[in-house]
């Protein structure tokens, strides 16, 4: 086309900042509307007492050509690999040993990675309705297990809640294969996203027009006024504000798409309303708490010469099965998963726990503390009186003792919020009938047609889908289209993307 486009940019999230960095290095002029009063969007940190913590993305999924991983180590940001020490707490509240909790952990991983190359390989033949648990469960019935050690599987499969938002039994298996994460390790971020966000937003913060608490509320594509002309777009903000682009990106969560498609003028194309309609947006929050020392970490190696510490004695992580000591609301499971943040590096551990809570369990939790002032007393206690049944049954605890006692606590509130869409990010639950079909659509956006483009993790490769990498990957690619469509350069671009998964064993280039 020859000029240089005026771009808006709809939030300041990973995924519009970076759409920002790619279109600013290649010439466009670049204005960012942002709800909120700082950049990040879903990443973002907050202080427990004197220790800093991520409230949205603790991880970096896969390795090898990771941009997020490179920046890691550019910013000499701190990454832990964990590997085992993973205690098991049974029903009745007492530790697995060692050697059983490997086993059921072992089938639960071997049955994932089955079910991945299942879904892979049979997706257009398997039912909408068929659920990882029922692939799950089936597996579990073949074995030789006894039937306490398959009871025990059936409890800690119900545990895969925690990675996507929400229960087992509402993930499609179908479209199982689009949770799965590029090759190599996962990654938790130590010393949390702080720098790497720092590095992101730079290119923004100096040379993008970003405006703060900002929400935009109409989204309106102005017909071409001749045969060789384009759409313009009209932003109209929360103020009633009005601000006319040639392109515009809409970076906001999928959760905000949802609630507010009528935002769109004219109304969005039918195709595109059900692929936002029927990829799901995940229920993930956290309750960290903190203590003044690690009570449930043994320091003492041994008693006997050379023993070994037991995962249980020097957890990395605790998983908690369907309590009996423990009920949440009727109809809640109310199973839990933690980690130990003691367990990281020297220069990064801190005598705290971080829950991850999801589904029916973390809306309840957010629900009763919506309203309440997080310095208050009433905060505390019910948080407390949520984690204490599960901290209690670590190795080390005594009631009696001072050091068992927490200091401070705090819970995520995605839910509650609505620029993040009340909520964290996709997943594909049962009843998904063109999961793969759905994503191309929001990727594809309306760009040609009016002008309006789509990043954020639900626009990701597959293999990023719902991660901070598949963010940044989206923004970079929904930068890449415009600078396509007015000849812009490539500068700053990296290599092209594919849709290929690691079970499927074939390329397949991302739309």
């Amino acid at each position: 086309m020859g000029k240089k486009p005026n771009v808006a940019i709809i939030g300041a999230g990973l995924s519009g900042l970076r759409c920002a960095d790619i279109l600013i290095q290649n010439g466009a002029q670049v204005t960012i509307f942002e709800a909120r009063n700082r950049v990040g969007g879903r990443v973002h940190q907050s202080k427990l007492g004197d220790h800093l913590i991520d409230l949205g993305p603790n991880w970096i999924h896969g390795t090898g050509t990771n941009p997020i991983t490179d920046i890691a180590e550019q910013t000499k940001t701190t990454l832990e690999d964990f590997e085992g020490n993973q205690a098991v707490i049974s029903m009745d509240g007492n530790p697995l040993d060692d050697d059983e909790a490997a086993k059921i952990s072992n089938f639960f991983w071997i049955t994932i990675e089955e079910a991945f190359e299942y879904s892979n390989t049979h997706k257009a033949t398997i039912p909408p309705e068929r659920s990882l648990f029922d692939f799950y469960e089936e597996k579990v019935e073949k074995t030789d297990f006894t039937v306490e050690e398959k009871k025990l599987c059936i409890e800690l499969c119900r545990l895969w809640g925690a990675y996507v938002g929400d229960p087992i039994e509402r993930q499609s298996l179908k479209f199982f294969c689009l949770e799965e994460c590029m090759d190599g390790n996962n990654y938790f971020v130590a010393s949390t996203y702080k720098v790497i966000l720092d590095y992101i937003s730079r290119a923004a913060l100096q040379h993008a027009d970003i405006r703060f608490n900002q929400p935009i509320v109409k989204i309106d594509s102005v017909a071409p006024q001749g045969p060789n002309t384009r759409h313009n777009t009209t932003l109209t903000t929360a103020t009633g504000e009005t601000h006319t682009f040639d392109e515009v990106v809409v970076s906001c969560p999928l959760g905000w798409l949802k609630r507010n498609k009528s935002a769109f003028t004219p109304e969005l194309p039918p195709r595109l309303t059900q692929a936002i309609d029927s990829i799901s947006y995940g229920r993930l929050e956290k309750v960290y708490v903190t203590f003044p020392r690690a009570f449930w970490h043994n320091k003492d190696p041994a008693t006997n010469a050379g023993a070994k510490l037991s995962a249980y004695e020097r957890p990395t992580f605790a998983q908690f099965l369907d309590p009996a000591y423990a009920k949440g609301p009727e109809g809640i499971l109310w199973n839990q998963e933690c980690i130990s943040l003691a367990a990281l590096p020297a220069h990064c551990a801190h005598p705290t726990l971080l829950f991850y809570t999801y589904g029916p369990c973390s809306t309840y939790i957010v629900s009763k503390v919506a309203n309440l002032d997080p310095k208050s007393q009433e905060y505390f206690k019910f948080l407390d009186d949520f984690l204490r049944p599960f901290y209690s049954r670590l190795y080390g605890y005594s009631e009696s003792s001072p050091e068992c006692k927490p200091l401070a606590l705090m819970a995520t509130q995605w839910q509650n919020d609505p620029y993040a869409g009340h909520g964290s990010y996709c997943n594909f639950q049962v009843g998904l009938r063109q999961g793969d079909r759905d994503i191309e659509v929001l990727r594809a956006g309306l760009g040609l047609d009016r002008g309006v483009w789509f990043a954020g993790e639900h626009t990701a490769p597959f293999v990023t889908l719902g991660t901070s990498t598949g963010a940044y990957w989206s923004g970079e690619r929904a930068a890449g289209q415009i600078c396509q469509l007015y000849g812009l350069g490539r500068v700053g671009m990296g290599i092209e993307r594919d849709d290929s998964l690691p079970s499927a064993g074939v390329k397949r280039l991302a739309d």
